[in-house]
């Protein structure tokens, strides 16, 4: 018995998606480690920790800032600063 046009279509189909989700999984794995440095767990950010991102991120620019705790030239945008320097994990959560 020969198989059907559409039986090898979908055989070609399922083939492709599989190879196309073993590329994005070789992507994934092979992809760098996070380098970008925490939000510090110390007196001057402890405040911080309970309260929700965005929240939080309203407050940076008081002491972040020319004036303050300058930032590299070429860091990204300063609204969004918990997306990057996400808080620490502690014991137990």
């Amino acid at each position: 018995m020969k198989p059907s046009m559409s039986a090898k279509k979908s055989t070609l189909h399922t083939a492709l998606f599989l190879i196309a989700c073993g590329g994005i999984f070789l992507f994934l794995w092979n992809a760098p480690p996070e380098t970008t440095v925490r939000l510090p767990h110390d007196a001057d950010h402890a405040k911080y920790y309970p309260m929700d991102k965005k929240e939080a991120e309203k407050e940076c620019q008081q002491c972040h800032n020319p004036e303050g705790v300058a930032l590299p030239k070429d860091h990204p945008p300063k609204y969004r600063c918990l997306f990057c320097h996400k808080k620490m994990e502690q014991a137990g959560q």
